[in-house]
């Protein structure tokens, strides 16, 4: 029997995502490698010089697998450099929220998401280009939720207490866009308090927007909330339960122009991306190779 192919894996690890520490993560990984015939090397990410830094590293190392550990922004990036070097991403969730990562159906606790990365399977999934410079893997919004997305960065407080403080403040600031929507099959103008640009279908804290939402099927959802109560916030934001469908119109689409009449806040990914008029996005299928568990459904 021929002797099965040693890995080097690359791991990019935000050492604060979702607030905490990760040495002990560092030290679990090198652990699980002494046990393998691969071989891993660990990059901490600074949000400083890793845009230049990172790729350097990927040439002189020369992977098999990148390997993003941290929450959905850090699987944005590392996600980036893994399409710039056509390598297979794996992912370790060590975010506050972990949307991707439950949407893929990847395992929250560190051995079991080691597990997969090294002998999950490669699956191609979807992504959503963005003004043709960036791409969103999860979720993107204008409105509401990347104005919380917005509050919650500039805090000092992180956890529930931080999250609460935000959705206090989306509260009292909420405001009504005027927006027009063409998928290329129509146009389409509403009053909404947020629009999502929706690859999967719920947001990390579990509360479902995109019900039909699937990251591998050739395409993504627009969806429109055109109402909201101060429960529907509440149960929303606090209480992470799924939107009245009543509420909310979907259009599927393949690619779609949005024009706001005033500038709105807008997020990609759960990173804030300051506030905008005009967005253009379009479906990039199967653009990104994921490592994952073997009974996944994507």
């Amino acid at each position: 029997m021929p002797e099965a192919k040693k890995l080097k894996f690359l791991f990019a690890i935000n050492p604060i995502s979702g607030g905490q520490d990760k040495s002990t993560w560092e030290s679990c990984i090198r652990s699980f490698f002494e046990n393998q015939p691969h071989s891993a090397n660990l990059f901490l990410l600074d949000g400083k010089n890793d845009d230049k830094e990172l790729p350097k590293l990927i040439e002189s190392y020369q992977p098999d697998r990148l390997v993003a550990v941290g929450g959905d922004g850090t699987i944005k990036f590392v996600a980036e450099h893994a399409l710039t070097a056509n390598l297979p991403m794996g992912i370790l969730p060590a975010g506050s929220a972990n949307g991707m990562a439950k949407e893929l159906g990847i395992p929250s606790s560190l051995e079991e998401s080691l597990e997969v990365v090294v002998n999950g399977v490669e699956k191609p999934i979807d992504l959503i280009g963005i003004n043709g410079t960036e791409h969103c893997l999860h979720l993107s919004d204008i409105g509401m939720n990347a104005q919380l997305v917005k509050y919650f960065e500039e805090g000092k407080m992180r956890g529930k207490l931080g999250y609460a403080r935000g959705v206090l403040r989306v509260l009292m600031r909420r405001r009504l866009l005027r927006i027009q929507i063409n998928t290329g099959n129509e146009v389409v103008h509403r009053a909404a308090f947020m629009v999502v640009l929706a690859n999967a279908r719920m947001y990390g804290t579990g509360a479902v927007i995109n019900p039909d939402g699937d990251v591998a099927d050739g395409k993504f959802e627009v969806v429109v909330i055109r109402k909201l109560s101060l429960l529907a916030i509440f149960r929303m934001f606090i209480h992470f339960r799924p939107f009245d469908p009543k509420h909310i119109e979907i259009f599927p689409a393949t690619s779609v122009h949005i024009i706001t009449k005033r500038k709105a806040y807008f997020q990609i990914d759960g990173e804030y991306r300051g506030r905008i008029r005009e967005i253009t996005a379009e479906i990039a299928p199967g653009l990104l190779r994921v490592l994952l568990p073997e009974n996944t459904s994507v």
